[in-house]
C-alpha cells in the first residue's frame, strides 16, 4: 500500500467513496492506492455490497408501506384485509432472502502479520493465483491439493485452506470451500487476526449463499467480534441482516 494514508484512513476514504462524498480528485488518488493493494480492494466491494444491500432494503420498505395503505384504503371486507395481513407477513418473514452475500473473493497473495514465509511457499500461492486468473482454476486448485497433502505446519495449512476457500468460493462451489475455511479455522491457535477474520466473514458469506442463514449470521458475529479489519462491514451486514 502506498503509504500515503495509514489503515484507518483509507478505510474512512473507502466509506467515503462508497457514500458518493469524494471529489473526483480525491478519487482518483483512492484508486490510485487500490491499486496497489488487493486487500483494501476486496475491503471496499465488501462494503459497496452491503451499502447496496441496505439501500435495497429501504427501497423495499417504501414500497411495502406504499401497498399497505393501498391496501388499506382498498379494502371493503374483513375477510380481504385478513388476507392481506397474512400475505404481508409471509413477505416479511422472507425478506432476509432480498440480502445477497458477496459474489465473489478478490484473489490476492496473503501475506502473514509476522512475514514468516518462506519464499517457495509463498510461489506456490502466486502461481496458483496466476492461474486462477488465467482461468485455469482446476490447475491452480490441483496446485494447492497438492501441497495441502504435504503440509504439517498448521501456519500453512491454514494459508492453503484459505486461498482453495477463494477458489472454490468463486467457482460457486460453496460447500467444498466451507471445507478448506472451517480447516483455517481448526488452526485458529496458530494463525493470525486478519486471516481467522478473513475465515469467519468469507464463510459466513459462503453459508449465506446455500440459505443456512443461522450459520451465516454466527460466523459473520464471529469476524465481528474479533474487532479487526473486517468489524464495520461486519456490523453494518449484521444490522441488515436483522431488520
Amino acid at each position: 500500500m502506498i503509504e500515503s494514508y495509514n489503515e484507518k484512513q483509507l478505510e474512512e476514504k473507502i466509506d467515503k467513496y462508497v457514500n458518493g462524498e469524494l471529489s473526483p480528485r480525491e478519487t482518483d488518488e483512492l484508486w490510485a492506492e487500490l491499486i496497489q493493494d488487493g486487500y483494501h480492494l476486496d475491503y471496499m466491494k465488501s462494503v459497496a455490497n452491503v451499502k447496496a444491500v441496505i439501500e435495497k432494503k429501504k427501497e423495499e420498505r417504501q414500497i411495502q408501506k406504499r401497498r399497505k395503505k393501498w391496501f388499506y384504503a382498498a379494502a371493503a371486507i374483513v375477510i380481504f384485509l385478513v388476507g392481506v395481513v397474512g400475505y404481508m407477513n409471509i413477505y416479511n418473514q422472507n425478506n432476509t432472502r432480498s440480502l445477497e452475500p458477496i459474489s465473489s473473493i478478490e484473489l490476492d497473495y496473503y501475506r502473514s502479520e509476522d512475514g514468516n514465509m518462506a519464499q517457495d511457499d509463498s510461489k506456490v500461492i502466486r502461481d496458483a493465483i496466476r492461474l486462477a486468473n488465467t482461468g485455469a482454476v482446476t490447475e491452480a486448485i490441483n496446485l494447492l491439493d497438492s501441497e495441502l497433502e504435504k503440509a504439517s505446519k498448521p501456519s500453512w495449512i491454514a494459508e492453503l485452506s484459505l486461498n482453495l476457500g477463494s477458489l472454490y468460493y468463486n467457482e460457486g462451489n460453496y460447500r467444498e470451500s466451507i471445507n478448506h475455511y472451517e480447516r483455517v479455522i481448526e488452526h485458529k491457535e496458530k494463525v493470525d487476526l486478519l486471516m481467522l477474520e478473513k475465515a469467519y466473514w468469507y464463510v459466513g458469506n459462503a453459508y449465506f449463499h446455500i440459505d443456512q442463514l443461522v450459520k451465516a449470521r454466527t460466523h459473520i458475529e464471529k469476524a465481528y467480534d474479533l474487532n479487526g479489519a473486517y468489524r464495520r462491514v461486519s456490523k453494518s451486514y449484521l444490522d441488515a441482516l436483522s431488520d
